[in-house]
C-alpha cells in the first residue's frame, strides 16, 4: 500500500478489524520508510453479470427477478425456492461471463428444478419455454417422464 505522506510502496498492518456488517475491513498501517499511520479500507467487489433478455435491452442480474419465478414454480412443493435460486445465482457467478442470456439462466434453474421436483420443474418450463400450445406442452411432458424412466433403470 502506497504511504499518502511521503509515496513510500510499503507499510505493514497495525492492527484490522471488520467493519459495515463485515462487509468491508478496516486496516490501520504504518509506512516503513516515514512511520506515519493511515487507514484504509478493503470492500469485497462482488461481479454482477448483465442480463441480456429476449427484446435485445440489458440489465444488471437482479436475484429476486429469478426468486419471484422460483417462488412461483415451487409454491406447496417440497423444495426450496431460495436454494434453488442460491445454487443458480452461484454458477452465473462462477461462470464469470459478463453477459448472460434470460434464456441461459432460466436453462440452469430448469436443469436444478429437474435434479429436485418433477413439479416444479414444470411449472416453471412452462413458463420459461412459452409453451405455444398442449402438444408441445405435452412433448416436454413426455421428455421428462423417458429420462425419468431411463434413469430409475440404471
Amino acid at each position: 500500500m502506497k504511504c499518502p505522506y511521503c509515496g513510500y510502496i510499503d507499510s505493514k498492518v497495525i492492527d484490522s478489524r471488520p467493519v459495515e456488517e463485515n462487509n468491508s475491513i478496516r486496516r490501520r498501517r504504518e509506512c516503513l520508510e516515514c512511520h506515519e499511520r493511515f487507514t484504509t479500507y478493503e470492500i469485497i467487489d462482488v461481479f454482477q453479470p448483465v442480463v441480456v433478455k429476449k427484446d435485445g435491452s440489458k440489465e444488471l442480474f437482479d436475484r429476486n427477478k429469478l426468486l419471484s419465478g422460483l417462488l412461483k414454480a415451487c409454491e406447496k412443493r417440497p423444495v426450496s425456492a431460495e436454494t434453488i435460486a442460491n445454487e443458480v445465482e452461484s454458477e452465473i457467478h462462477n461462470s464469470l461471463k459478463k453477459e448472460i442470456t434470460t434464456g441461459d439462466i432460466g436453462d440452469i434453474a430448469m436443469e436444478k428444478l429437474k435434479n429436485s421436483d418433477d413439479v416444479a420443474y414444470v411449472r416453471f418450463a412452462s413458463v420459461h419455454r412459452e409453451f405455444k400450445d398442449i402438444d408441445s406442452f405435452m412433448r416436454e411432458l413426455t421428455k421428462l417422464k423417458t429420462n425419468k424412466s431411463s434413469d430409475e433403470e440404471i
